[in-house]
């Protein structure tokens, strides 16, 4: 198998773990934790997580461990602030406030954003099959939205929208950035950083939250839910898609998130919350096909770094 399609399997695994994320994150907040609580657990835990596998990768001498040059450390703090700091506390704090179907809908305006993004800041060529591609997933995932069985939103589900729109051009913007760094680190030599800053960063915002938890009336299932968020929603696929972006741009990388709503669907199916019909069968055709489009091998012109 080549390294390509291993990184499009890795690619569409971290969208089947976002789509279940929805939902089990919203099970979590904000009835035993607030948004910004559950983002310091998150991120904290990750970065044991990420300097413990490091150090011990290390002490076993597996693969190999650059000295991160002291020009790249700027780049890194950017990458912590839109990719985990504002990324997170706006996702959660709007998925907090809306329903998970709708944030997950909101979350496919994230290729588009790399799209153009990649366009203006790497200079990466926008092909016509690709805006093609991107677009039909986009309609496929609002059809499915607009007509599909979903949770009804709260009272506060536009602010809920637009933060996780934020959270949208967030991420977007962390994938056109980090390119340089995956270019040239190992995974563990940089991300370990990217998400020890970005905990600085969210120290502040959900301190307070955090020490307000009581953890004498939190269920087991909450524990095990909180615990799957921060190693698999966080450090499994940070990892899986860092690993993706070595053999894929970033606008391949974002156009994953269109399955993120399918995924989160048949999830809810499975649990016997919502049920298969034409408008589900329809969408996941179209959203498919737009994945298709995007992803279909073709020569493409070597990605600039900025």
């Amino acid at each position: 198998m080549s390294k390509r399609n291993i990184a499009l399997i890795g690619a569409t695994i971290v969208s089947i773990i976002y789509g279940v994320t929805f939902t089990i994150a919203k099970d979590v907040m904000p009835k035993y934790i607030d948004a910004y609580g559950f983002i310091l657990l998150r991120v904290g835990g990750s970065v044991l997580l990420f300097w413990a596998v490091w150090l011990v990768m290390r002490l076993l001498k597996i693969g190999t461990f650059e000295k991160i040059e002291t020009n790249d450390f700027p780049r890194i703090i950017v990458c912590a602030f839109f990719g985990v700091a504002l990324n997170m506390l706006s996702f959660f704090k709007g998925l907090s406030m809306t329903s998970p179907i709708s944030a997950a809908v909101i979350m496919v305006c994230t290729p588009l954003i790399v799209l153009v993004l990649s366009a203006i800041i790497i200079k990466e060529k926008m092909r016509k099959r690709k805006v093609f591609g991107i677009f039909l997933g986009l309609f496929g995932t609002s059809f499915l939205i607009l007509y599909g069985k979903s949770v009804g939103d709260t009272s506060s589900a536009s602010l809920g929208n637009f933060l996780v729109l934020v959270n949208a051009i967030s991420y977007g913007f962390y994938l056109v950035i980090v390119k340089k760094l995956m270019d040239k680190y190992n995974a563990f030599t940089f991300v370990k950083w990217i998400y020890l800053f970005g905990f600085i960063m969210v120290l502040p915002f959900g301190w307070s939250q955090f020490q307000s938890v009581d953890w004498a009336i939190v269920p087991t299932d909450i524990l095990w839910k909180i615990g799957f968020v921060v190693v698999f929603s966080t450090f499994f696929t940070y990892l899986l898609n860092l690993l993706s972006m070595r053999e894929l741009n970033p606008t391949l990388v974002a156009v994953f998130v269109y399955l993120q709503p399918l995924f989160a669907t048949v999830f809810a199916i499975g649990l016997g919350k919502d049920k298969l019909d034409w408008v589900k069968i329809s969408a996941a055709i179209l959203i498919f096909s737009g994945v298709y489009l995007v992803t279909a091998k073709k020569k493409e012109q070597s990605l600039k770094s900025f």
